[in-house]
């Protein structure tokens, strides 16, 4: 639980460093494209610095290709619903575009955490809880006819 907590806090850090870098890329950005091209080019190359600060430091593990070709797929979540917050904020509650993916980047942070884990991490994912139950199985509980 201790482990746990450590790397919720590291991935808060890291969450806030790469939210700045997103941020300043797209706003470096966003002079020379649409908004929204903007932001999709800003959190690509936000996500590759994203892999190596949670690898090395909120996860402590050492990152590989599998890993980092996984991450992005894992990401999706995270960019889905960053996307439709940015839109939803922008179109329809007339948030300022500068502001709204930041808003947006916030409301996406539990979600990215609880993925980036499961990818990261091994043994934490559905593979690893099936893998678990297969090596511990439960004895069958009895039925009410066969304890006569």
């Amino acid at each position: 639980m201790r482990s746990q907590l450590g790397q919720i806090v590291r991935f808060g850090l890291v969450g806030g460093v790469n939210t700045g870098t997103f941020f300043v890329l797209y706003l470096l950005l966003h002079p020379y494209m649409p908004y929204f091209a903007a932001y999709s080019l800003a959190f690509v190359l936000a996500m590759v610095g994203s892999f190596f600060m949670n690898t090395y430091f909120t996860y402590r593990t050492k990152p590989t290709w599998k890993k980092f070709l996984l991450f992005p797929l894992t990401n999706i979540t995270n960019y889905v619903i960053q996307s439709v917050g940015l839109l939803l904020l922008v179109d329809w509650a007339g948030m300022n575009e500068k502001i709204a993916p930041l808003v947006a980047a916030v409301i996406a942070i539990p979600f990215t955490y609880v993925i980036s884990r499961r990818i990261l991490i091994p043994g934490t994912g559905p593979a690893a809880a099936a893998d678990q139950d297969a090596a511990d199985p439960q004895p069958p509980k009895a039925s009410p006819a066969s304890t006569v």
